[in-house]
């Protein structure tokens, strides 16, 4: 008697089970996949990344790079932006050579936005997520209703959505709660968690929603990772996952998993001076005008001693770096280079005008200026930034280099004002290959683009280390789910 029929798996996830008994590698497909911050993670854990989709072109080129660039046929596959508002399950099959697709990907990971997802409402979500081209027929062109299709087309046996916080409350909607509902119609058994990646190894504190879900027959137990550090969150992050978690109780929460923060016993999150301190100095009035390029190697510091964090980032599997970095690349701000120089760490914007204004007033006296004259008031503008300090008082930050940094944004590939180098002697913001490494990307992972794609790259991320802390305890599952059901199957069939 065939162990399938007995058990009543349908026959394309019983393939996928079989492939997994017998040690082949699960097989991912990225959706919205950025650069690769979760495929990152899900190689690092043993999974192989099969094919992704992204519609920016630095994005979707830095990912075919990294993981099919030892190829050139691969390569040429893979190196191109695609748009899945246009782009069928079964014509990204076929471009990358997929096969069937049913029986092609075991996990399928991704964060699709769900901005509009918020206005269509828990019962109208299920009416369009049930048809085939709901995507075409519905105005809003929703991207969440694109994920689905593909989740109904490859039929993974598990997966991986990330969000921001802001997905528990979208317009009176809790919207992971309503993608669990959504998931459970199709088959899967679906939880979400609210972490912050500090308590996990990584050296941000970045409150994320995850969301993992798996197919009904495997009968899984979902976990999510128990946290690796501590630290009591600044007022600023801890007021905002209250709210987040308010909204998850009022607008109705069954399938919210408890993140766990671990208690003093565990060590304090990587610091800032632990996961950059070993690169190369740079001083910020060392930098020209112009575009930066990442052809030119910053070797690392002779030092007898790293951080293992940095160790980690130098050394990781496939994307080893020994000698330095092509990336090391920062933004020329001459204006603003006696301030970064002079701020305290932990400053923001109000106070680093204050400083700005009292450098401006020190040299003017020295340089015998007076007030209201023209000189004068050239002395101030070539020093004091012109923003209102009543406005976005965080957009300036100067890091900390005992503490965790703060939550690195796509915003960076526009500025890096957030982000200002703790070293008041190298007076400037962080570099690309210091912002990777806030973002726990390895040295060896390489960025497409000029400084300003790569930095969106990096903020757009989802932290490698994060995500393979998931992957590790997904893989594991889905191993122990595929052996117990190949076991039921073998005694069934036997008596």
């Amino acid at each position: 008697m065939d162990a399938r029929v007995q058990l009543r798996i349908d026959p394309a996830i019983s393939i996928k089970l079989e492939r997994l008994a017998c040690g082949e590698a699960l097989r991912v497909l990225d959706l919205f996949s950025g650069c690769g911050g979760i495929s990152l993670g899900f190689h690092k854990a043993g999974f192989r990344i099969e094919a992704n989709v992204e519609l920016d072109e630095f994005a979707a080129r830095s990912h075919a790079w990294n993981f099919h660039g030892s190829d050139p046929d691969l390569l040429a596959r893979h190196d191109k932006a695609r748009d899945i508002t246009q782009l069928e399950p079964d014509q990204l099959a076929e471009e990358v050579s997929l096969g069937p697709v049913e029986q092609s990907i075991d996990i399928l990971v991704g964060g699709p936005p769900c901005q509009a997802y918020a206005r269509v409402g828990r019962a109208k979500l299920r009416e369009v997520a049930d048809h085939p081209t709901a995507f075409q027929i519905d105005p809003r062109r929703n991207l969440y209703l694109r994920y689905i299709e593909y989740v109904r087309a490859y039929r993974p046996l598990a997966l991986l959505m990330e969000n921001v916080p802001d997905i528990l409350n979208q317009a009176g909607h809790n919207v992971i709660e309503e993608m669990v509902e959504t998931l459970a119609d199709l088959g899967y058994d679906a939880k979400y968690s609210l972490i912050n990646t500090a308590f996990h190894g990584v050296p941000q504190m970045r409150d994320r929603v995850f969301m993992v879900a798996y197919r009904k027959e495997l009968h899984a137990t979902i976990r999510f990772p128990k946290a690796t550090h501590h630290m009591k969150l600044p007022v600023g992050y801890a007021g905002t996952r209250a709210v987040a978690l308010k909204f998850v109780d009022l607008l109705g929460g069954a399938g919210y998993v408890q993140a766990d923060l671990g208690d003093e016993s565990l060590p304090y999150p990587v610091t800032a001076a632990e996961a950059i301190g070993d690169l190369p100095f740079i001083h910020g009035g060392s930098v020209k005008r112009g575009a930066r390029r990442f052809n030119e190697l910053a070797r690392y510091q002779e030092t007898n001693e790293i951080s293992v964090y940095a160790a980690a980032m130098r050394q990781w599997k496939g994307f080893e770096s020994d000698e330095g970095v092509m990336d090391h690349a920062i933004r020329y701000l001459p204006r603003d280079l006696k301030v970064f120089a002079e701020m305290r760490p932990n400053a923001e914007y109000p106070e680093a005008h204050a400083t700005a204004v009292k450098i401006a007033q020190r040299e003017a006296k020295a340089l015998g200026l007076k007030p209201k004259t023209e000189a004068y008031d050239a002395l101030f503008a070539s020093i004091v930034p012109p923003y209102d300090v009543t406005k976005f008082p965080n957009r300036w930050w100067k890091l900390a280099a005992d503490r965790p940094v703060r939550t690195l944004m796509a915003h960076l590939g526009k500025d890096t004002y957030s982000h200002i180098h703790y070293d008041g002697t190298q007076a400037r913001t962080i570099s690309v290959r210091e912002g990777a490494r806030l973002q726990s990307f390895p040295d060896g992972f390489r960025f497409a683009g000029t400084m300003n794609p790569a930095f969106r790259q990096i903020g757009n991320a989802v932290p490698p280390l994060m995500a393979f802390r998931i992957a590790d305890i997904m893989r594991d599952t889905l191993r122990l789910a595929a052996g117990r059901i190949f076991l039921a199957g073998e005694i069934k069939a036997q008596a």
